[in-house]
């Protein structure tokens, strides 16, 4: 996000990465399981992240669009572009429960404005891979 491209780098989260944040390792509706009444008690998930569900929709680096394959691949992007607009998930605290589960996908276009979207920027790291792991931490003296 910086204009030099220089230093630390910024960005949205694909939809792919917001969800698998979201979900924290589970399979259920909402992070915290199927139980709709604990909507709005604020508990982080298990991997220590508040209000994923239902508390503002937080925009994605995706453009809104039909999934290209339904066939699971590793950490996929969106349409580059679109006529939909950008990706939204998490809901907003005046929306149904079954809006503000894991799985919904909301959009609007970026020209839009409104008080009840959020931006959730992550930070780019090189990939560290099992394989490279172990080179790591022998550069570093760890091993």
């Amino acid at each position: 996000m910086s204009p030099d491209g220089e230093g630390d780098q910024y960005r949205l989260p694909t939809e792919a990465e917001w969800e698998y944040a979201c979900r924290a390792g589970t399979t259920t509706t909402y992070s915290f399981g199927d139980d709709v009444s604990q909507l709005g008690e604020l508990k982080p998930n298990a991997w220590g992240l508040f209000d994923m569900h239902g508390n503002v929709w937080e925009w994605c680096q995706d453009w809104h669009g039909p999934y290209k394959s339904l066939q699971v691949v590793s950490d996929p992007t969106g349409a580059a572009s679109g006529d939909y607009g950008r990706v939204l998930r998490g809901g907003a605290f005046y929306f149904q429960p079954g809006v503000v589960r894991a799985a919904f996908r909301g959009y609007i276009l970026p020209a839009d404005r409104n008080l009840r979207y959020w931006f959730s920027f992550g930070q780019n790291y090189p990939l560290i891979t099992l394989t490279t792991l172990p080179l790591a931490r022998r550069s570093r003296g760890e091993v």
